[in-house]
């Protein structure tokens, strides 16, 4: 019996790589859905509203559309000579430079006391706390109107129990802004709370240990360690914050209606009563779309600010 031959063992068929074109034809379409996305519901959305406040398209114009003309820039004219729209400018830089840094800082504590492993419940403190944040914002609202009634207030009974008068909270310029304030952080702080959580269980314990062995206290670990873990993260949420509060509205509609005398007017509540009070479209177009470029400078300058000191790459 002859042994039969081993036919030779060939090579296995390998895969060319595609060329440099072809990999950046797949790269395009791979991100073509986003950038559809992005260019359907904001770049176009933008454009029209810059579009929009070139034009005094008004009540008049919906009914027959050629009624609208072109007016050049007669809207960011009479924006910029009204006093009221300032006023919403200056009220809601107040809500912005006050609001971000307590937000931040109250959802940055809360998620650090809950990161700690000697707290026990957690899970049901993360929802309770997280539990303002899917609540409806109008029911919310009208209950904190009632929190902070002068007479039956909850908070003024208990600032009357230790010996201080009642505070009429919405009935005062003075104090309107603050009361607007506590609701809005407490409304917003679980959604930054969870994502400052979420980064701090990412940082190693070898970090904390070794800082503890060069003996640093708690507040050294949080400033050497913990700040530079989560800078990039820091970064994120003060740019969502600094939107977020740039377009309050509907937390000064519900609880004031922009009163008393105008002292919660936002640049938001100003523009909703230009375009569907008043029907002046083309000049509501206008406060959008400077609220645009307000949002836009002040997110390059936090990125120019964060870059300097090293939060990212």
């Amino acid at each position: 019996m002859t042994a039969q031959p081993i036919p030779p063992l060939t090579a296995k068929a390998t895969r060319k790589p595609g060329t440099p074109r072809s990999r950046e034809r797949a790269a395009w379409g791979f991100v073509a859905p986003a950038l559809i996305a992005i260019a359907v519901f904001f770049a176009i959305p933008v454009f029209a509203a810059l579009l929009l406040s070139l034009t005094d398209f008004d009540i008049y114009a919906l009914a027959d559309i050629g009624n609208m003309r072109f007016v050049g820039v007669q809207n960011y004219e009479r924006l910029f000579t009204n006093p009221l729209f300032w006023t919403a400018m200056k009220n809601t830089g107040v809500f912005t430079v006050i609001g971000v840094p307590l937000s931040i800082a109250t959802s940055l504590a809360a998620a650090v006391i809950l990161n700690a492993r000697v707290i026990k419940w957690r899970p049901i403190w993360r929802v309770a706390f997280f539990a303002p944040f899917v609540t409806t914002l109008v029911a919310t609202a009208v209950l904190w109107n009632y929190l902070l009634h002068t007479k039956y207030g909850v908070i003024n009974w208990t600032i009357g129990a230790v010996g201080i008068p009642p505070v009429d909270w919405l009935g005062q310029p003075s104090t309107s802004i603050p009361a607007i304030l506590m609701f809005v952080v407490w409304k917003i702080f679980g959604y930054n709370m969870l994502i400052f959580l979420a980064v701090l269980q990412t940082v190693p314990d070898d970090l904390y240990e070794a800082a503890r062995i060069d003996g640093a206290g708690p507040w050294k670990q949080f400033r050497h360690v913990t700040l530079p873990a989560i800078a990039p993260t820091l970064l994120l949420v003060s740019i969502i914050s600094v939107a977020g509060f740039f377009q309050l509205f509907a937390e000064p509609y519900v609880m004031t209606q922009g009163g008393p005398a105008q002292s919660t007017v936002t640049v938001l509540y100003f523009m909703y009563e230009e375009g569907f009070k008043w029907w002046n479209l083309g000049s509501a177009s206008a406060v959008a779309f400077v609220l645009f470029l307000c949002i836009l400078a002040v997110t390059l300058v936090q990125l120019a600010v964060a870059k300097r000191l090293g939060a990212y790459e």
